[in-house]
């Protein structure tokens, strides 16, 4: 009998051993649209696209793929306009965790033409497991690359730093940290890594030298620096000479006119927009040269200020943003225009009578209040945002080699960039989301009783 049971433990064994072929990626041919590929240039008429798995193998025009796709599936996509994946490069999807609100935000991106976000600080414990269902295509969603937070001592006495740190003495949490003038900042950029994070965010409170320090120590161990564009008392000029790869916040530039440098990121105090000047400011002019030597990134969330704007009208006992609307929109504007490229990050949320996601009103705010051409603010929302999150290899525009990540239009997005609402289909890694599947958010969800 030992025997008998001997044998069929090894035939198990043995059966569980032996490989299962995979399944074979399903191949489809794309025919018939106008591509707008990401990169800025034209669009291109009647092209076809092969996809095999998760990948574009080849971009022709119409007809030529034919041969080549054997019995793929066929999609027609005559007279129909496509564009990459939208990026939003400036999100926060737990900061308190919550499971229910952030499957939410993340469905009406996917759906909304959303392929790929950048949270730029949250509880990463949550985070992390965001990015592993959202990969895995557990839940509607798209692909997450996160941050992980350093700052001085005193801005842990934010409560947010409690929100997403729960169980850690605030500061000491890997994917939050307190950093001085005594911190090992290879065991502090070592413990970053290990919350798979992509990058580190510098954000607040850190002199010059530590600024550089930690972009050097991050830069060796092969992590992205993302930082807010004044670190205080950290000017600007500073935070971009130590090689961040993206700043957030082009408001904050403004700081670089400020007579005295505001101490500390607690002090509020609105930038003096009359310090700037009427046109292009020269100084301005100064750090967007710089940002172009060192090939820096903005992300410049410049609807969040114009929206508050809003606001205070509604509001006018509320305090002040940092900069109003006009301001950023000038300050974005000159950006633009000096040829700093600038990604789309949002930072903010809708409620949930919103259909659409927060993207869409930063793609707006670059094509309708500075002025972009949409083809350029398209490339902004894909391209750009894909070089920010450190994923350009991989998607942000629609060509061979690159991931399936790309949104079926009705309409022309480059005649009026308010086209980008006639989706009917998000496809993601090969897998396609029609948008007549959406399920709107809820109030529920979002924990939002007044919507």
């Amino acid at each position: 009998m030992n025997r008998l049971l001997r044998a069929a433990a090894l035939a198990l064994a043995l059966c569980a051993a032996t490989p299962v072929p995979a399944a074979e990626p399903e191949t489809i041919l794309y025919s018939g649209a106008t591509v707008i590929d990401g990169t800025g240039a034209p669009a291109r008429r009647d092209q076809d696209f092969l996809v095999q798995g998760e990948r574009i193998v080849a971009v022709a025009p119409h007809g030529s793929l034919d041969a080549r796709a054997g019995k793929a599936r066929r999609v027609d996509l005559a007279g129909r306009f496509v564009i990459p994946g939208l990026i939003d490069s400036h999100v926060h999807l737990a900061t308190p965790p919550n499971r229910v609100r952030a499957e939410a935000i993340l469905r009406r991106n996917l759906y909304g033409g959303v392929t790929a976000v950048r949270d730029m600080a949250d509880d990463l414990r949550a985070v992390g497991e965001l990015a592993r269902a959202a990969r895995a295509g557990e839940i509607p969603a798209p692909d997450i690359y996160y941050a992980a937070v350093m700052a001085g001592p005193p801005f842990f006495a934010d409560p947010r730093v409690s929100a997403v740190s729960r169980g850690f003495v605030p500061g000491t949490a890997p994917w939050v940290q307190s950093i001085d003038a005594h911190t090992d900042l290879r065991t502090a950029v070592t413990l970053a890594r290990g919350t798979s994070a992509t990058a580190i965010k510098i954000y607040a409170d850190l002199p010059p030298a530590l600024v550089a320090a930690i972009t050097a120590e991050a830069h060796r161990q092969h992590m992205l620096v993302w930082a807010h564009s004044a670190v205080f008392p950290t000017r600007p000029a500073d935070v971009i000479a130590s090689g961040a790869d993206a700043l957030s916040h082009v408001c904050y530039l403004a700081y670089q006119r400020e007579p005295v440098m505001l101490a500390s990121y607690e002090d509020r105090t609105p930038v003096h927009e009359s310090l700037l000047a009427a046109g292009d400011d020269p100084v301005i002019a100064g750090l967007y040269r710089a940002m172009l030597r060192h090939k820096t990134i903005l992300d410049a969330t410049g609807r969040l200020f114009v929206r508050y704007d809003a606001v205070r009208r509604a509001h006018p006992e509320r305090r002040p943003l940092r900069c109003t609307g006009p301001a950023v929109v000038r300050l974005t504007r000159q950006a633009w225009k000096a040829g700093v490229p600038i990604a789309t990050g949002t930072d903010f949320n809708t409620g949930s009578g919103e259909a659409w996601p927060e993207v869409f009103e930063e793609l707006l705010f670059l094509a309708r209040d500075v002025g972009m051409p949409p083809l350029e603010a398209i490339r902004s929302a894909t391209l750009v945002g894909a070089e920010a999150a450190g994923q350009g290899r991989d998607m942000g525009s629609i060509a061979p080699g690159k991931l399936a990540n790309f949104i079926v239009l009705a309409a022309d997005p480059i005649a009026d960039i308010g086209n980008l609402r006639t989706i009917e289909m998000t496809v993601k890694r090969g897998k396609t989301y029609a948008r007549t599947d959406y399920k709107p958010v809820t109030a529920a969800e979002l924990g939002d009783d007044d919507d």
